[in-house]
């Protein structure tokens, strides 16, 4: 597989080796060693979770408090969808930038979303099924997030022309960045730092 570093510092894309013959095709979607050696520290697997989308909705942005945080190896097995990351670590040489990555069950892509950093993603299809290993489980107290159609962020979804966004109650209702920021909502670059730092020892 190879690993490449996004844009966005900690996060990074993964492209797997695919063999093909007249059966299939395999894959190995996740290598803890591969990841560990480039993110620095294993991923702790706590949990793993599915969501399946139909297409034009949008889920996001999400993020966890750190400490712990919530650390995310994302992949699309049925499917495509847009993958959104966004620095939200208030103090990054980065805060507020974006990267999208297509996730589809073509390239087989998955990213790795580190602690600190917001995620969403928009289907392109029906049934885009996303799958993601996570680092610690769901804490309703701790987990937030931010108004995905933000215009500060100006996050540029690949929704259908014509056609309404898909958002959950919660996500429509969310805080701009700016007031989560205001509300200290927002992990800080520093603790993140810290916290990443602490994983390696």
């Amino acid at each position: 597989m190879k690993l490449r570093p996004l844009s966005i510092e900690g996060a990074w894309e993964i492209t797997p080796a695919q063999h093909c013959d007249p059966r299939g095709v395999f894959l190995e979607w996740y290598r803890f060693d591969a990841l560990a050696e480039v993110v620095g520290h294993p991923l702790n697997l706590a949990q793993a979770n599915i969501s399946v989308s139909s297409a034009g909705t949008i889920r996001g942005i999400h993020f966890a408090d750190v400490p712990p945080g919530q650390a995310k190896y994302v992949t699309c097995v049925a499917g495509a969808l847009v993958d959104i990351i966004v620095d939200i670590r208030v103090g990054s040489p980065t805060f507020g930038a974006w990267e999208a990555i297509r996730l589809d069950d073509v390239d087989r892509r998955a990213v790795y979303v580190p602690e600190g950093l917001g995620h969403g993603f928009c289907a392109l299809t029906d049934n885009a099924t996303l799958t993601y290993l996570c680092s610690a489980t769901y804490n309703p107290t701790g987990e937030h997030t931010i108004h995905p159609l933000d215009p500060e962020l100006g996050i540029k979804w690949p929704v259908e022309a014509g056609l309404e966004p898909v958002l959950s109650a919660r996500d429509a209702a969310a805080p701009s960045l700016a007031e989560a920021r205001e509300r200290g909502l927002l992990p800080s670059y520093p603790d993140c730092v810290d916290y990443t730092a602490s994983l390696r020892t």
